[in-house]
């Protein structure tokens, strides 16, 4: 059984939590991390009680980071940042605060935090090999909620993609976003170990400041109202063009990395890399003058696109 395994969805009932527990435990010993058990199995069921309380479905859990590092995450579909236990709080009262869940998953964790995202958030700790009451980890929390369509300079090219596949740019969307939250959690919790997921990481954020983010939200709208394939007109700074040249190359090094499970993500699939390379390709070869060369899937044409944003 492959160690990057999709998550485990989880029904809003009582033995969600009772099932979490049993798949982390699972997952730790085929890590052969048996030391990680018990605290995976408290901290697991905490954060999924927490997700099915206060969260809003679809409720998840899955294993990522690496097998040194492994790192549960509890995903569910509000993007309401979970409260962090106070560390006010009376230690007699302890096991009677509110704020008893994350207590409980800070006493279990290595480092633990939350990811607030569009379609909902991630919560996640590293589990410890013991249980700790004194010195717990402070929570690490970030956001990659969407900014505004970002403003371009007079130089910027216009680009047009054609044919624009809206599930599998969507599928992309969150291989990626799992992808970029994986590294920047390394770097962050553990740069050390990792000093090249730091690097990765800024270099994936230079790369996401030069892709067009009028793109990604006309696929939201599109995917809302059930629209298959688009058409777009997007601007795109000349600049950009080696940058995605050298992306094109990261994210098959990413791919390997986790083919070979030296990361616990996913790596993304035949049909996403082939649309992901269309879609690179597309906007440097617009921005050296080459005329658009619509995206057709290899094993069959889709249906004509039928919306147009500029």
């Amino acid at each position: 059984m492959p160690l990057n395994q999709d998550p485990l969805p989880l029904s809003q009932s009582p033995r969600a939590a009772a099932d979490a527990r049993r798949w982390i435990a699972d997952v730790c010993r085929q890590l052969e991390r048996d030391d990680l058990v018990e605290c995976a199995e408290m901290g697991t069921g905490e954060l999924v009680a927490n997700a099915i309380l206060h969260g809003e479905a679809p409720i998840a859990v899955r294993m990522r980071g690496t097998s040194t590092h492994p790192r549960v995450e509890v995903l569910d579909g509000s993007s309401k940042a979970p409260v962090p236990p106070s560390q006010a709080a009376d230690p007699e009262d302890f096991l009677a605060t509110f704020g008893r869940g994350l207590s409980l998953v800070a006493m279990s964790a290595v480092v633990w935090g939350a990811s607030i995202e569009n379609r909902g958030k991630v919560v996640w700790f590293e589990p410890a090999a013991e249980l700790s009451d004194h010195n717990t980890p402070e929570p690490v929390f970030d956001s990659t909620v969407d900014a505004q369509v970002q403003r371009r300079s007079d130089q910027a090219v216009s680009v047009t993609l054609l044919g624009m596949d809206v599930a599998l740019a969507t599928e992309l969307s969150r291989q990626y976003a799992d992808l970029r939250r994986e590294l920047r959690l390394l770097a962050v919790a553990h740069q050390e170990d990792y000093p090249l997921a730091a690097n990765l990481s800024e270099m994936f954020a230079s790369y996401e400041h030069q892709l067009p983010r009028e793109a990604q939200l006309a696929v939201q709208r599109a995917r809302r109202d059930g629209v298959a394939a688009i058409d777009l007109e997007v601007k795109v700074e000349p600049e950009a063009g080696p940058i995605l040249t050298t992306m094109l190359e990261m994210f098959d090094l990413a791919d390997a990395f986790c083919k070979a499970e030296r990361l616990l993500s996913l790596q993304r699939t035949a049909e996403q890399r082939e649309f992901h390379i269309w879609y690179l390709t597309e906007l440097i070869q617009q921005i050296n003058g080459e005329p658009p060369s619509g995206f057709q899937r290899a094993e069959a044409a889709h249906a004509s696109p039928d919306q147009q944003v500029s």
